[in-house]
């Protein structure tokens, strides 16, 4: 995990921008990566997610260039990659461009007059994590594009809704990642010491209080190191299982389906697993409705229970935990933990715990020894605030 400031973070980039293209870029933008409070694959569902913008972000300095050619190059990566905005597209330029180059043929897809653009990018979030390294990266270009092509998209509430739809089709379209909408909703809307509760269905959004260093406590993430990529297919698969059983029970979505008619929807469904997967959407969008209460009662204690059953149905019926996961969660309930729960996408990534403040170098000693004793590769944790949203940073 970098413990480089945001100041030296800006430094850099605006230095490794001069080094790639000779010259100073016009600023430096930032957008963070996110954890998932809880709501977990109920996006697609058009259900309801509470996220929090993380302090770790993507920063991108950028210029605008007189020709329609993008180029972009990165800190964590050698060289530059180098594509005409008229070439992009769901094989050009592929692999980790593909999310730069995604937003300007999404804004122009939108008809936004968008210039060519050099862009370097540098980043504390952690890539693989489930802590949305993708949509950070995402929102940190399109701020820098809003602001560089005077779209104005960053003023409101609205302009910035709409900034995350066109990070989204860029993920879904160009980079393949078919993910729903949290991540960029998170990264461009998300205030500090505050939740954002998401509604996927309607796109609105409200500001639920967060604040639990005011309570005692703190939020502990474990990034397991375990594998965690969106476009390997398991992720897809559990959207197309969550849209076939909506189309077996003549709704459009799965939000449609009430925590109080689950048992009637599931003797409709013709698999064991189909069943699983719904029972979890529906049980998750209802477990989020509580979450939100519980935090406006200041009860972190039920919060902590919510976590705890979240993950349950995450490894029993959406089956998308992992060994790694599983530990981790277990050794943060066993050391004091309110609740501990996986967060993302799954397959790997990371894991939240609500721990008392005092207890976080202890939970993650007990964490970092349950893994050695169990052989996997060394975790990483770290407590997080809510912070803020998409920026320029100068």
């Amino acid at each position: 995990m970098s413990e480089r400031t945001p100041e030296e973070v800006v430094e850099n980039v605006r230095a490794g921008f001069a080094e790639r293209y000779g010259q100073e870029p016009e600023g430096v933008w930032s957008a963070p990566g996110r954890v998932n409070l809880i709501g977990e694959h109920t996006d697609y569902n058009g259900g309801l997610c509470l996220p929090i913008a993380l302090p770790h972000r993507t920063y991108a300095a950028a210029s605008r260039r007189d020709d329609a050619i993008l180029r972009m190059a990165s800190a964590q990566q050698d060289g530059v990659v180098e594509v005409p905005l008229a070439d992009i597209g769901p094989d050009r330029p592929g692999g980790w461009g593909s999310y730069v180059a995604g937003v300007l043929w999404s804004l122009r897809e939108e008809g936004h007059d968008v210039p060519g653009l050099d862009v370097f990018v540098d980043s504390t979030v952690p890539v693989g994590a489930g802590l949305s390294s993708s949509a950070a990266l995402e929102c940190s270009v399109a701020a820098a594009v809003s602001d560089l092509a005077g779209l104005g998209l960053l003023e409101d509430a609205d302009s910035r809704a709409r900034l995350a739809q066109v990070c989204i089709r860029a993920e879904n379209e160009i980079a393949g990642a078919p993910t729903g909408g949290m991540d960029q909703s998170a990264a461009l809307l998300a205030d500090e010491a505050t939740a954002l509760l998401l509604d996927c269905r309607s796109w609105q959004t409200e500001q639920v209080p967060f604040d639990l260093a005011s309570a005692g406590y703190a939020l502990l993430v474990t990034d397991t190191h375990a594998h965690h990529e969106l476009v390997d297919g398991q992720y897809g698969s559990r959207r197309e299982s969550c849209e076939e059983a909506a189309r077996v029970l003549g709704v459009d979505l799965l939000r449609e389906v009430p925590a109080s008619g689950l048992d009637a929807a599931l003797e409709k469904l013709p698999t064991d697993e189909m069943r699983r997967r719904v029972k979890h959407v529906v049980t998750e969008i209802d477990r989020v409705e509580q979450a939100v209460a519980a935090l406006r009662a200041g009860d972190l204690e039920e919060v902590g229970r919510l976590f705890d059953a979240s993950h349950v149905s995450m490894r029993d019926d959406y089956e998308i935990s992992c060994e790694e996961l599983d530990v981790a969660t277990e050794t943060a309930r066993q050391h004091g933990a309110l609740g501990a729960r996986m967060t993302g996408g799954g397959f790997g990534g990371s894991c939240i715990a609500i721990v008392r403040s005092e207890s976080v170098a202890g939970v993650s000693r007990a964490i970092d020894a349950a893994f050695a004793e169990q052989g996997f590769t060394a975790p990483s944790s770290f407590a997080v605030t809510a912070s803020g949203s998409a920026r320029r940073d100068r």
